[in-house]
């Protein structure tokens, strides 16, 4: 009797097109699938994290087993779960009879780990297929890198976009004659009653069971299940993929970095969970946003906006993470010690946006882009908090939060913990972006208009302190040179009266 594949299919591999099952047929490979407390709990992630791909697991396992592939699945409290992923390959060849394993490459450093050491382990032959469901390849990323002083992503973004042909014209030159137009996509916004909103999905039978699981196992984990609202299926994750591209998308690009009270989602996609796991195909997505601006049915600064967001921004980060290595997520070029604020975990701050964006995370296991880097980021940053906590945090709070493109968009871009290897200068400012971009400010406890003093916006006087105590380190960037400048001009009195302000504040934090 012919001996099987054992094809392991993990928790953000879930594309009905993964690359381990390329080529191969059902009849001779055993699918396994595992739910294990190693990774569940080696940060605590959001309850509705775990709550999202456990149940994202088993309705896409029971998607492979209707198209006749044979699924072992194991559940988190199966009685002789073995905990680790390790220890369930184990137990699967205790089970089946088994020739080879075969699986795509995993997407974070500690899972490779365990995956290269399983033929030694084993004693069998072990295939990694390459991922193919993004546009650039370790080896492509690495080319682009070679030789380059500055690794910046526009320039990375630029080849993804002559690579994939989307958004050029006949000549193979970019639409509109730019390659970008961030600067047209950073209009505020105002209450608007016909704003779209994203499909809530109501919990089918599998997904009650998987809530009902994680509410009992991970009471002690942050964040609430009373909210869950995600898709877990493919098919609802096309869904929501409609509705945006139908609904919002041509707005997108005007207000991707707006923010307002009581609006989580304004116009965005809240499809990156789905990209992140494996529901969705994110060239294919791409390219549907292509084609409708060619049919003139959104505008370029959108299309172009959401398409950087996917084709540059993920997969450069992507690149980053892998060419760093293992020792990236401990960096820490600013010396910043401070402890994570325990308002992270509860939103109890009277500083309004903070509390909208860390309790909307909390209620949803979402923030979107401008609330992580401009919000809870650029607190932090200013603050002087340790990035390798705030890492953890960003890993533990947000469902499409996996450590390859969490890492360097939190330590990197947020917290400049690599000193600059993807952002050109530390992304700070005072309350007064957060007053432009948003309507928080209006009503928070604190004047924005303040500088120093027990009613100042904190973020003002944290802003200045924030260069003033990291000048070493940062004197040098050009992009600095203007607010150094005006630092430089101040009278002595008003430095001291902003760095005694942000003591006071970081004293009581």
């Amino acid at each position: 009797m012919t001996k099987k594949t054992l094809i392991p299919i993990l928790g953000d591999q879930l594309s009905r097109d993964i690359s381990s099952l390329s080529d191969q047929e059902p009849d001779n490979c055993v699918l396994l699938m595992m739910e294990v407390d190693a990774e569940t709990t080696y940060v605590k992630h959001h309850k509705a994290k775990i709550a999202y791909i456990l149940s994202a697991m088993r309705h896409h396992a029971a998607a492979l087993q209707e198209r006749g592939w044979t699924v072992d699945y194991v559940k988190l409290d199966a009685p002789d779960n073995a905990g680790s992923f390790s220890g369930e390959i184990a137990r699967a060849l205790e089970r089946h009879d088994i020739g080879a394993i075969r699986i795509t490459e995993a997407g974070e450093w500690r899972v490779m780990a365990m995956i290269e050491n399983w033929q030694d382990q084993y004693d069998l032959p072990v295939t990694i297929c390459p991922d193919q469901r993004f546009v650039a390849t370790h080896q492509d990323f690495d080319n682009w890198a070679e030789g380059k002083k500055q690794l910046r992503m526009e320039f990375f973004y630029r080849e993804m976009r002559r690579k994939t042909g989307l958004l050029l014209d006949e000549d193979g030159k970019p639409e509109g004659g730019k390659w970008n137009y961030d600067a047209e996509n950073r209009k505020p916004a105002k209450t608007d009653l016909t704003m779209p909103q994203p499909i809530r999905f109501q919990p089918d039978a599998v997904t009650q069971e998987v809530l009902d699981l994680v509410a009992k196992r991970f009471s002690d984990h942050p964040g609430s299940l009373d909210h869950f609202h995600f898709a877990v299926t493919h098919e609802e994750a096309l869904r929501q993929r409609r509705q945006f591209l139908d609904h919002a998308l041509a707005q997108f690009g005007d207000y991707q970095d707006a923010m307002l009270t009581g609006e989580p989602f304004l116009w965005h996609s809240i499809l990156s969970p789905y990209l992140n796991s494996g529901l969705l195909d994110p060239l294919d997505l791409c390219q549907e946003v292509a084609d409708l601006y060619a049919a003139d049915k959104v505008p370029l600064n959108a299309a172009e906006g959401f398409i950087r967001q996917i084709i540059g921004w993920r997969e450069y980060v992507r690149g980053i993470y892998w060419r760093e290595g293992p020792d990236y997520a401990y960096r820490n070029f600013l010396k910043a010690k401070r402890p994570l604020p325990d308002f992270y975990y509860t939103g109890d701050t009277d500083m309004l946006c903070l509390s909208e964006a860390i309790g909307q995370t909390l209620d949803l296991a979402y923030a979107h882009h401008i609330q992580r880097l401009m919000i809870t980021g650029n607190f932090a940053l200013i603050a002087g908090i340790d990035p390798h906590a705030v890492h953890l945090w960003y890993l533990e709070v947000y469902t499409d939060a996996y450590e390859w493109v969490e890492l360097p968009n939190t330590l990197g871009m947020s917290q400049f913990g690599d000193g600059g290897i993807i952002a050109s200068k530390p992304y700070a400012s005072s309350g007064n972006y957060i007053n432009k971009m948003s309507d928080h400010c209006g009503d928070c406890r604190y004047d924005v208009k303040q500088r120093t003093g027990k009613d100042a916006c904190p973020f003002n006087a944290l802003y200045w302190d924030f260069l003033a105590r990291n000048e070493d380190a940062l004197k040098d960037n050009n992009r600095l040179a203007m607010p150094y400048r005006t630092w430089n001009k101040m009278e002595p009195d008003l430095q001291n009266d902003l760095r005694d302000s942000a003591a006071a504040f970081l004293e009581r934090l």
